[in-house]
């Protein structure tokens, strides 16, 4: 029901372009979706894009200060989305986003995440520095899909401060899937990745 209320809100609509939701058998890859981060609603909302069978599989990682601020973030975090909340301030060995994330792999959870690590203003249409996250866990589950998502309009149809969203069509478009490749270096991947997301911007603009 709240995956429906939030495609009606945003008018979003889901592209799937570079890959199938699922296989052609029905079976489900484990997967972490990356997206460039632009907007709160960046997370539910590609969550919600999701066919049912993946989105039941399906977890987004979010910074813990921010979901866990109030008791309707804290419910919707941990009850709707079952997002693993990931400290970003205040980092020890022992709760080292990596480790959660991994953990939540291993219980054959796929993954939604944001490589820049915040909230960034693209107005001049560039992607942030991708922190070295994802190529971590690319090198720790080389048989994952890593799969770059493309995100249209939610920055507008919720802007920074806003709490209520504005009624314009949002989309969701998911491009061609990355694997890390043999002895493939850190700096290598994290331009890959960026490379991924940047087509599907490319893309969206030559479309409009």
């Amino acid at each position: 029901m709240i995956a429906g209320i939030l495609r009606f809100l945003t008018g979003a609509q889901a592209r799937w372009v570079g890959v199938n939701p699922v296989n052609a058998d029905g079976s489900i890859l484990q997967r972490v979706y990356f997206a460039n981060h632009q907007s709160n609603l960046d997370a539910p909302v590609i969550w919600a894009s999701l066919p049912p069978a993946l989105r039941r599989r399906t977890r987004p990682v979010a910074a813990r200060d921010y979901w866990d601020g109030d008791a309707v973030r804290r419910y919707i975090s941990t009850r709707v989305l079952k997002a693993v909340l990931i400290e970003r301030k205040k980092v020890t060995r022992s709760n080292n986003p990596l480790l959660v994330m991994e953990a939540a792999i291993r219980d054959g959870a796929s993954l939604i995440l944001f490589p820049e690590g915040g909230r960034m203003n693209d107005e001049d249409g560039k992607l942030g520095e991708f922190k070295p996250g994802i190529y971590h866990l690319a090198r720790e589950f080389p048989d994952l899909q890593f799969v770059p998502v493309g995100l249209e309009n939610l920055n507008r149809i919720l802007p920074k401060g806003e709490f209520l969203p504005a009624p314009i069509l949002a989309a969701v478009t998911f491009g061609w899937p990355l694997k890390l490749l043999p002895d493939e270096a850190k700096p290598d991947f994290l331009a890959r990745c960026k490379l991924g997301i940047q087509m599907l911007r490319d893309k969206e603009a030559q479309d409009a």
